[in-house]
Protein backbone atom coordinates (compact mmCIF):
# COMPACT_ATOMS: atom_id res chain seq x y z
CA UNK A 1 0.00 0.00 0.00
CA UNK A 2 1.43 3.36 -0.92
CA UNK A 3 0.43 4.60 2.57
CA UNK A 4 1.99 2.27 4.61
CA UNK A 5 5.23 2.24 2.32
CA UNK A 6 5.86 6.10 2.01
CA UNK A 7 5.59 5.94 5.90
CA UNK A 8 7.76 3.57 6.50
CA UNK A 9 10.29 5.30 4.14
CA UNK A 10 9.96 8.35 5.78
CA UNK A 11 10.72 6.79 9.29
CA UNK A 12 13.78 5.08 7.56
CA UNK A 13 15.44 8.20 6.62
CA UNK A 14 15.09 10.16 9.75
CA UNK A 15 15.61 7.19 11.99
CA UNK A 16 19.70 7.25 10.26
CA UNK A 17 19.91 10.91 10.91
CA UNK A 18 18.76 10.92 14.52
CA UNK A 19 20.82 7.86 15.59
CA UNK A 20 24.20 9.25 13.48
CA UNK A 21 23.77 12.39 15.59
CA UNK A 22 23.01 10.43 19.01
CA UNK A 23 25.77 8.35 18.29
CA UNK A 24 28.07 11.26 18.02
CA UNK A 25 26.60 12.55 20.99
CA UNK A 26 27.79 9.29 22.70
CA UNK A 27 30.48 9.30 21.59
CA UNK A 28 31.88 12.80 22.07
CA UNK A 29 30.36 12.67 25.73
CA UNK A 30 32.53 8.96 26.37
CA UNK A 31 35.39 10.59 24.94
CA UNK A 32 35.53 13.69 26.79
CA UNK A 33 34.94 11.97 30.16
CA UNK A 34 37.99 9.30 29.26
CA UNK A 35 40.37 12.26 27.88
CA UNK A 36 40.04 14.14 31.81
CA UNK A 37 40.98 10.45 33.23
CA UNK A 38 43.65 9.98 31.63
CA UNK A 39 45.05 13.47 31.68
CA UNK A 40 44.87 12.87 35.65
CA UNK A 41 46.43 9.58 35.47
CA UNK A 42 43.31 7.60 36.52
CA UNK A 43 43.31 5.93 33.02
CA UNK A 44 46.60 4.64 30.93
CA UNK A 45 46.31 6.98 27.10
CA UNK A 46 46.58 3.50 25.32
CA UNK A 47 43.26 2.36 27.13
CA UNK A 48 41.43 5.11 25.94
CA UNK A 49 40.42 3.74 22.52
CA UNK A 50 39.27 0.35 23.96
CA UNK A 51 37.10 1.51 26.71
CA UNK A 52 35.27 4.24 24.28
CA UNK A 53 34.30 0.65 22.48
CA UNK A 54 32.99 -0.90 25.58
CA UNK A 55 31.60 1.92 26.55
CA UNK A 56 29.61 2.71 23.27
CA UNK A 57 28.36 -0.90 23.20
CA UNK A 58 26.77 -0.40 26.37
CA UNK A 59 24.82 2.54 25.95
CA UNK A 60 24.00 1.36 22.47
CA UNK A 61 20.32 0.08 23.27
CA UNK A 62 19.72 3.27 24.94
CA UNK A 63 20.72 5.51 21.94
CA UNK A 64 18.60 2.94 19.16
CA UNK A 65 15.36 3.44 22.19
CA UNK A 66 15.60 7.18 21.70
CA UNK A 67 16.34 6.99 17.93
CA UNK A 68 12.90 4.80 17.18
CA UNK A 69 10.85 6.94 19.43
CA UNK A 70 12.39 10.55 18.38
CA UNK A 71 12.04 9.38 14.14
CA UNK A 72 8.85 8.19 14.54
CA UNK A 73 7.59 11.67 16.49
CA UNK A 74 9.03 13.69 13.92
CA UNK A 75 8.44 11.99 10.81
CA UNK A 76 5.10 11.91 11.95
CA UNK A 77 4.86 15.65 13.19
CA UNK A 78 6.37 17.16 9.69
CA UNK A 79 3.56 15.03 8.16
CA UNK A 80 0.99 17.65 10.20
CA UNK A 81 2.70 20.63 9.93
CA UNK A 82 3.48 20.11 5.38
CA UNK A 83 -0.67 19.21 5.91
CA UNK A 84 0.05 15.68 4.79
CA UNK A 85 -2.11 14.38 7.58
CA UNK A 86 -5.11 16.11 6.31
CA UNK A 87 -4.48 14.25 2.95
CA UNK A 88 -4.63 10.87 4.84
CA UNK A 89 -6.94 11.63 6.79
CA UNK A 90 -9.41 13.22 4.36
CA UNK A 91 -9.18 9.71 2.53
CA UNK A 92 -10.64 7.49 5.39
CA UNK A 93 -8.00 6.63 7.25
CA UNK A 94 -8.08 6.75 11.23
CA UNK A 95 -5.46 8.05 13.48
CA UNK A 96 -5.11 4.13 14.02
CA UNK A 97 -4.00 3.15 10.62
CA UNK A 98 -0.61 4.22 11.65
CA UNK A 99 -0.11 1.61 14.37
CA UNK A 100 0.54 -0.91 11.51
CA UNK A 101 3.57 1.08 9.83
CA UNK A 102 5.21 2.17 13.13
CA UNK A 103 5.02 -1.69 14.60
CA UNK A 104 6.72 -2.91 10.92
CA UNK A 105 9.23 -0.32 11.60
CA UNK A 106 9.75 -0.74 15.43
CA UNK A 107 9.43 -4.44 15.95
CA UNK A 108 13.00 -5.20 14.34
CA UNK A 109 15.05 -2.69 16.12
CA UNK A 110 13.19 -3.93 19.50
CA UNK A 111 14.62 -7.34 18.84
CA UNK A 112 17.79 -5.22 18.41
CA UNK A 113 17.81 -3.67 21.32
CA UNK A 114 16.77 -6.77 23.43
CA UNK A 115 19.17 -8.18 22.14
CA UNK A 116 21.67 -6.42 23.10
CA UNK A 117 20.59 -5.77 26.33
CA UNK A 118 20.39 -9.00 27.63
CA UNK A 119 23.61 -10.32 25.64
CA UNK A 120 25.34 -7.60 24.44
CA UNK A 121 25.54 -5.16 27.22
CA UNK A 122 26.47 -7.47 30.28
CA UNK A 123 29.49 -8.81 28.22
CA UNK A 124 30.89 -4.72 27.39
CA UNK A 125 30.44 -4.16 30.86
CA UNK A 126 32.46 -7.33 31.98
CA UNK A 127 35.10 -6.56 29.29
CA UNK A 128 35.34 -2.95 30.02
CA UNK A 129 35.74 -4.17 34.07
CA UNK A 130 38.12 -6.71 33.17
CA UNK A 131 40.12 -4.21 31.34
CA UNK A 132 40.60 -1.73 34.18
CA UNK A 133 41.11 -4.54 36.60
CA UNK A 134 43.82 -5.30 34.24
CA UNK A 135 45.34 -2.09 34.47
CA UNK A 136 45.14 -1.69 38.07
CA UNK A 137 47.74 -4.45 37.92
CA UNK A 138 50.22 -2.49 36.31
CA UNK A 139 53.11 -1.35 38.64
CA UNK A 140 53.78 2.11 39.07
CA UNK A 141 56.74 2.13 36.38
CA UNK A 142 54.32 2.13 33.44
CA UNK A 143 52.56 4.72 34.94
CA UNK A 144 55.65 7.47 34.18
CA UNK A 145 55.03 10.04 31.02
CA UNK A 146 57.90 12.23 29.90
CA UNK A 147 57.33 15.61 30.86
CA UNK A 148 53.94 14.83 33.13
CA UNK A 149 53.75 14.74 37.05
CA UNK A 150 52.10 10.70 37.35
CA UNK A 151 51.09 10.01 41.03
CA UNK A 152 51.29 5.67 41.70
CA UNK A 153 48.43 3.30 41.86
CA UNK A 154 48.60 3.15 45.78
CA UNK A 155 48.84 7.58 45.78
CA UNK A 156 52.13 7.27 47.95
CA UNK A 157 54.62 8.19 44.96
CA UNK A 158 54.63 11.02 42.49
CA UNK A 159 56.52 10.56 39.46
CA UNK A 160 58.47 13.11 36.66
CA UNK A 161 60.89 12.04 33.77
CA UNK A 162 61.75 14.82 31.62
CA UNK A 163 63.00 12.51 28.57
CA UNK A 164 61.83 9.14 28.14
CA UNK A 165 63.70 5.88 27.46
CA UNK A 166 66.05 6.66 24.71
CA UNK A 167 67.79 3.65 22.41
CA UNK A 168 69.77 2.69 25.98
CA UNK A 169 66.53 2.16 27.90
CA UNK A 170 67.95 5.29 30.42
CA UNK A 171 65.23 8.09 31.92
CA UNK A 172 66.72 11.58 31.82
CA UNK A 173 66.12 13.70 35.25
CA UNK A 174 64.04 11.49 36.67
CA UNK A 175 61.91 13.02 40.15
CA UNK A 176 60.31 10.65 42.55
CA UNK A 177 58.65 12.17 45.84
CA UNK A 178 56.82 9.70 48.26
CA UNK A 179 55.19 10.12 51.62
CA UNK A 180 55.96 7.41 54.45
CA UNK A 181 54.90 7.90 58.10
CA UNK A 182 54.46 11.46 58.15
CA UNK A 183 58.10 11.92 56.89
CA UNK A 184 59.07 13.55 52.87
CA UNK A 185 61.49 11.47 50.74
CA UNK A 186 62.30 12.90 47.33
CA UNK A 187 64.76 11.97 45.31
CA UNK A 188 66.20 13.79 41.98
CA UNK A 189 68.74 11.97 39.46
CA UNK A 190 70.39 12.68 36.28
CA UNK A 191 69.14 9.26 35.20
CA UNK A 192 67.53 6.42 35.29
CA UNK A 193 66.57 2.83 33.66
CA UNK A 194 63.69 0.14 34.75
CA UNK A 195 65.36 -3.58 36.16
CA UNK A 196 63.67 -6.88 36.75
CA UNK A 197 65.66 -9.37 38.47
CA UNK A 198 65.97 -12.96 38.65
CA UNK A 199 62.89 -13.23 40.48
CA UNK A 200 60.44 -10.95 38.27
CA UNK A 201 60.72 -8.04 40.88
CA UNK A 202 60.80 -4.66 39.39
CA UNK A 203 63.48 -1.37 40.12
CA UNK A 204 64.02 1.95 39.55
CA UNK A 205 67.46 2.09 39.10
CA UNK A 206 68.65 5.96 39.62
CA UNK A 207 72.17 7.30 39.00
CA UNK A 208 74.30 10.43 40.14
CA UNK A 209 71.57 11.80 41.79
CA UNK A 210 70.37 13.17 45.44
CA UNK A 211 67.74 11.84 48.10
CA UNK A 212 66.43 14.31 51.19
CA UNK A 213 64.38 13.21 53.82
CA UNK A 214 62.46 14.94 56.64
CA UNK A 215 59.48 16.24 58.08
CA UNK A 216 57.45 18.59 56.19
CA UNK A 217 57.54 22.26 57.82
CA UNK A 218 60.99 21.49 59.69
CA UNK A 219 64.40 22.49 59.15
CA UNK A 220 65.74 19.07 59.80
CA UNK A 221 66.65 17.28 56.84
CA UNK A 222 69.07 14.60 55.62
CA UNK A 223 70.63 14.78 52.47
CA UNK A 224 72.19 11.76 51.24
CA UNK A 225 74.42 11.99 47.34
CA UNK A 226 74.05 8.32 45.59
CA UNK A 227 75.84 7.19 42.28
CA UNK A 228 73.48 3.98 42.35
CA UNK A 229 69.95 3.68 43.69
CA UNK A 230 67.02 0.92 43.48
CA UNK A 231 63.76 1.00 44.68
CA UNK A 232 61.71 -1.69 44.59
CA UNK A 233 58.27 -1.03 42.82
CA UNK A 234 56.29 -3.10 45.30
CA UNK A 235 54.42 -5.89 43.32
CA UNK A 236 50.49 -5.71 43.88
CA UNK A 237 48.23 -9.10 43.91
CA UNK A 238 46.01 -9.02 41.02
CA UNK A 239 42.73 -6.99 41.32
CA UNK A 240 40.10 -8.90 42.13
CA UNK A 241 37.07 -8.11 39.62
CA UNK A 242 34.18 -7.53 41.57
CA UNK A 243 31.56 -8.57 39.19
CA UNK A 244 28.53 -5.76 39.16
CA UNK A 245 24.99 -6.73 38.60
CA UNK A 246 25.72 -4.59 34.95
CA UNK A 247 28.43 -6.95 34.14
CA UNK A 248 26.61 -10.13 35.38
CA UNK A 249 25.06 -12.35 32.40
CA UNK A 250 21.50 -12.79 31.78
CA UNK A 251 21.30 -16.13 32.59
CA UNK A 252 23.30 -16.26 35.88
CA UNK A 253 20.65 -13.42 36.66
CA UNK A 254 17.74 -15.76 36.27
CA UNK A 255 20.00 -18.34 38.24
CA UNK A 256 20.68 -15.90 41.22
CA UNK A 257 17.69 -14.91 42.04
CA UNK A 258 18.60 -11.84 44.83
CA UNK A 259 17.16 -8.47 45.19
CA UNK A 260 20.07 -7.23 43.05
CA UNK A 261 20.00 -9.50 40.46
CA UNK A 262 15.84 -9.51 40.23
CA UNK A 263 16.44 -5.55 40.22
CA UNK A 264 18.75 -5.76 37.08
CA UNK A 265 16.95 -8.34 35.11
CA UNK A 266 13.34 -5.90 35.23
CA UNK A 267 15.45 -3.03 33.96
CA UNK A 268 17.28 -5.13 31.28
CA UNK A 269 13.26 -6.28 30.40
CA UNK A 270 11.74 -3.20 30.75
CA UNK A 271 14.15 -1.36 28.02
CA UNK A 272 12.93 -3.33 24.48
CA UNK A 273 9.25 -3.11 26.01
CA UNK A 274 9.59 0.87 26.78
CA UNK A 275 11.40 0.95 23.45
CA UNK A 276 8.03 -0.52 21.89
CA UNK A 277 5.68 1.05 24.03
CA UNK A 278 7.39 4.90 23.20
CA UNK A 279 7.21 3.86 19.15
CA UNK A 280 3.38 4.14 19.86
CA UNK A 281 3.37 6.67 22.40
CA UNK A 282 4.53 9.11 19.60
CA UNK A 283 1.47 8.88 17.64
CA UNK A 284 -0.50 10.81 19.22
CA UNK A 285 2.40 13.22 20.72
CA UNK A 286 3.27 13.82 17.64
CA UNK A 287 0.19 15.81 16.68
CA UNK A 288 1.17 19.65 15.61
CA UNK A 289 -1.61 22.44 14.84
CA UNK A 290 -0.02 24.03 11.91
CA UNK A 291 -1.28 27.63 13.21
CA UNK A 292 0.12 26.82 16.59
CA UNK A 293 3.44 26.63 18.18
CA UNK A 294 5.83 24.06 16.84
CA UNK A 295 7.46 23.08 19.42
CA UNK A 296 4.33 21.94 22.11
CA UNK A 297 4.77 18.00 21.23
CA UNK A 298 8.10 17.91 21.58
CA UNK A 299 8.81 19.56 25.36
CA UNK A 300 6.08 17.06 26.14
CA UNK A 301 7.55 13.96 24.44
CA UNK A 302 10.96 14.56 25.43
CA UNK A 303 9.33 14.96 29.21
CA UNK A 304 7.20 11.82 28.67
CA UNK A 305 10.28 10.00 28.06
CA UNK A 306 12.33 11.41 31.31
CA UNK A 307 9.09 10.15 33.23
CA UNK A 308 8.80 7.01 31.68
CA UNK A 309 12.71 6.38 32.16
CA UNK A 310 12.75 7.40 35.09
CA UNK A 311 9.87 5.28 36.81
CA UNK A 312 11.49 2.27 35.28
CA UNK A 313 15.13 2.91 37.02
CA UNK A 314 13.04 3.63 40.09
CA UNK A 315 11.15 0.02 39.76
CA UNK A 316 14.67 -1.59 39.28
CA UNK A 317 16.35 0.23 42.63
CA UNK A 318 12.81 -0.72 44.65
CA UNK A 319 13.52 -4.71 43.56
CA UNK A 320 17.03 -4.73 44.20
CA UNK A 321 16.38 -2.98 47.99
CA UNK A 322 13.19 -5.76 48.41
CA UNK A 323 10.76 -2.85 48.42
CA UNK A 324 8.92 -4.14 45.23
CA UNK A 325 8.22 -7.37 43.73
CA UNK A 326 9.86 -8.72 40.62
CA UNK A 327 6.60 -8.81 38.93
CA UNK A 328 5.47 -5.69 39.60
CA UNK A 329 8.72 -3.65 38.94
CA UNK A 330 7.96 -5.80 34.93
CA UNK A 331 4.55 -5.12 34.78
CA UNK A 332 3.27 -1.68 36.26
CA UNK A 333 5.45 0.87 34.51
CA UNK A 334 4.63 -0.39 31.21
CA UNK A 335 0.58 -0.57 32.08
CA UNK A 336 0.54 2.75 33.20
CA UNK A 337 2.21 3.42 29.69
CA UNK A 338 -0.24 1.79 28.39
CA UNK A 339 -3.30 3.63 30.28
CA UNK A 340 -2.19 6.78 29.09
CA UNK A 341 -1.68 5.71 25.25
CA UNK A 342 -5.20 3.95 25.60
CA UNK A 343 -6.42 7.92 26.91
CA UNK A 344 -4.79 9.92 24.58
CA UNK A 345 -5.67 7.91 21.22
CA UNK A 346 -9.19 8.21 22.64
CA UNK A 347 -8.81 11.94 23.08
CA UNK A 348 -7.46 12.45 19.22
CA UNK A 349 -10.11 9.76 17.62
CA UNK A 350 -13.23 10.74 19.69
CA UNK A 351 -12.97 14.20 20.86
CA UNK A 352 -11.52 15.63 18.10
CA UNK A 353 -14.03 13.84 15.46
CA UNK A 354 -11.97 15.90 11.92
CA UNK A 355 -9.00 12.92 12.85
CA UNK A 356 -11.59 10.18 12.57
CA UNK A 357 -12.07 8.18 10.17
CA UNK A 358 -14.90 9.45 7.32
CA UNK A 359 -17.27 6.62 6.25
Amino acid sequence: MIFRRAIRREFRHTAAGVFVALFAILITMVLIRLLGQAAGGRVPADAVLALIGFGALSQLPVVLSLTLFVAVLLSLSRCYRDSEMVVWFASGLPLTAFIRPVLQFALPLVFVIGAMTLVVTPWANMKSEAFRAELDTRDDTTRVAPGVFRESAGQQRVFFVETGADEEGKLRNVFISSEEGGQLGVISSAQGSILVDERGDRFVVLEDGRRYDGVPGTAEYRVLEFERYSILIEERRAASLTVRAKATPTLELLADRSNRHMGELAGRIGLPVAALLLALLAIPLSFVNPRAGRSGNLVFAVLAYLVYSNVIGISEAWVSQGRLRFELAVLLPHLLVLGVLAVMFYRRLVLSPFWRARG
